[in-house]
C-alpha cells in the first residue's frame, strides 16, 4: 500500500522489545490490520488522554 506524502510523513521508531510486545499484544487483541495501526491508534489514545489531564489543571 502506498503511503499518501501529502496526507502523511513516514518515520523510523525505535522501541525497547517490552514495548514491542505490547503492541503487539494490543494489535491482535483488537484485531487492527497492522502493527502499524496499532501504533497510531494507541498514539491517539495517549495523546487524548494527555490532553484531558491538561483539561483538569486548568
Amino acid at each position: 500500500m502506498a503511503v499518501d506524502k501529502d496526507k502523511n510523513k513516514q518515520i523510523l521508531v525505535t522501541f525497547p522489545n517490552e514495548i514491542l510486545e505490547s503492541v503487539e499484544e494490543y494489535w491482535h487483541e483488537y484485531k487492527l490490520k497492522n502493527r502499524s495501526e496499532a501504533i497510531r491508534e494507541l498514539i491517539q489514545i495517549g495523546l487524548k488522554y494527555h490532553q484531558e489531564e491538561r483539561r483538569k489543571l486548568d
